[in-house]
């Protein structure tokens, strides 16, 4: 069950980036279940990761490595998280790291670890490990959108999106692909990311881009508000294209980029809270009037966390009564006498009562709709925010019940 068309977009090549998957049986016995990225040499990498206390082993590896420069492969596998394993867990994502390393006479520390899935549990060594010197001879450049697949887990399908745009005669492109269904919520979400331009683009600098980009995207949603161990967003600059290395946060190109890559990331947040466990309902969370965009920030996710909100919205109810509730306890500066609400572009409710022309009618046409958009408008100040999340359903419990089965 997921919102939207489930077609994977055209995904356009990254000159600098080729990729393989391969079948480990590490959960499913025959399913794609490894992903290796393989990079050009001078590519720079930056990377955003969870702030979950009890990371997982391949995040703390990856936060070792980054810093090191120099990242010619992205391995990951899905199936298991590798996550609160002990030093056993450390050890096997640094072995693995070496496995794949030796195929391409690289070393440990040129490759970044990814791991997925169930939390607690080993990796199965002697599954994993046999496979990865394969991936020398699988690589692809046009195989992204068999990544996109063999980086799921309970996804019910796979996510992508790809923009191209023109600079001084030259096409650049800037291609990703997204993990992610339940355990959502910054920062940042059950997800893994992995975004990547032909551009080149100093390493701060692409950090600085990828931080801000994340903010705005998968910083702002939510299907359940829990964060999980193993959440990363990657993105990665092969500079083959002849044009110059951006160095600095102005001109031309970094606009046109910098809006790219915004584009692409909020695409890949909003696939993810699309495919939320059980989703039916994709929800736009807008709200306005607040002293700063931080309290509206408040307001967005006490509204789109309320389990009470989000049944209602799954039940296609347009009972407004309880985004009061959650906004009221969200901790924001608020004034009921000052509050409008709408369902799209219903008003529901304006200066803290039910608006006069209100026909629940015309908002329960608009809750039936598979994309809703609740706007909050707190009456105070200019600030604003953007929150994306799912209607809560019998699938998330079922799918959630049976996860370990």
């Amino acid at each position: 069950m997921a919102v939207g068309e489930s077609v994977l977009p055209t995904l356009h090549p990254v000159a600098g980036v080729q990729l393989a998957t391969l079948s480990a049986g590490i959960k499913t016995p025959g399913r794609g279940d490894v992903v290796v990225m393989a990079l050009a040499e001078g590519s720079t990498v930056a990377g955003v990761f969870t702030q979950n206390a009890f990371c997982a082993a391949p995040v703390k590896l990856c936060k070792q490595h980054l810093p090191m420069g120099n990242i010619r492969l992205l391995l990951t596998n899905s199936g298991n998280a590798n996550a609160c394993t002990g030093e056993e867990g450390l050890a096997d994502a640094l072995l693995s790291c070496k496995t794949v390393a030796e195929g391409f006479g690289f070393t440990a520390e040129q490759v970044l670890p990814f791991s997925t899935g169930v939390i607690g549990e080993r990796l199965p060594m002697e599954r994993f490990l046999p496979v990865l010197p394969d991936a020398v001879e699988q690589l692809q450049a046009d195989a992204w959108s068999h990544a996109a697949q063999g980086i799921m887990t309970t996804d019910t399908r796979p996510k992508g999106a790809s923009v191209q745009f023109s600079h001084d005669g030259e096409l650049v492109t800037v291609t990703g692909i997204t993990k992610g269904s339940g355990m959502i919520k910054p920062n940042m979400a059950t997800m893994l990311s992995y975004i990547a331009t032909d551009l080149a683009v100093n390493q701060s600098l692409l950090q600085n881009l990828l931080k801000a980009a994340t903010d705005c995207s998968f910083n702002r949603i939510t299907v359940d508000g829990d964060t999980s161990t193993n959440d990363s967003n990657i993105l990665i600059a092969t500079g083959q294209l002849n044009l110059p290395c951006l160095e600095a946060a102005e001109g031309e190109l970094y606009d046109k980029f910098s809006a790219a890559l915004t584009e692409i990331n909020i695409q890949l947040a909003k696939a993810i809270v699309s495919d939320g466990e059980g989703a039916t309902k994709l929800v736009t969370v807008k709200v306005s009037g607040a002293n700063n965009e931080e309290e509206c920030v408040k307001v967005a996710y006490a509204v789109a966390q309320s389990p009470l909100v989000k049944t209602a919205l799954f039940a296609s109810d347009a009972n407004w009564g309880r985004i009061v509730m959650a906004i009221g306890k969200s901790g924001a500066a608020a004034d009921r006498d000052l509050l409008s609400i709408s369902f799209g572009d219903v008003l529901v409710a304006e200066k803290g009562w039910v608006s006069p022309n209100y026909c629940e009618d015309d908002a329960a046409d608009l809750m039936m709709q598979d994309e809703i958009t609740v706007k909050v408008d707190l009456g105070l100040g200019k600030g604003t925010a953007t929150v994306w999340t799912c209607d809560l359903t019998h699938g998330y419990i079922q799918i959630n019940a049976d996860y370990r089965s």
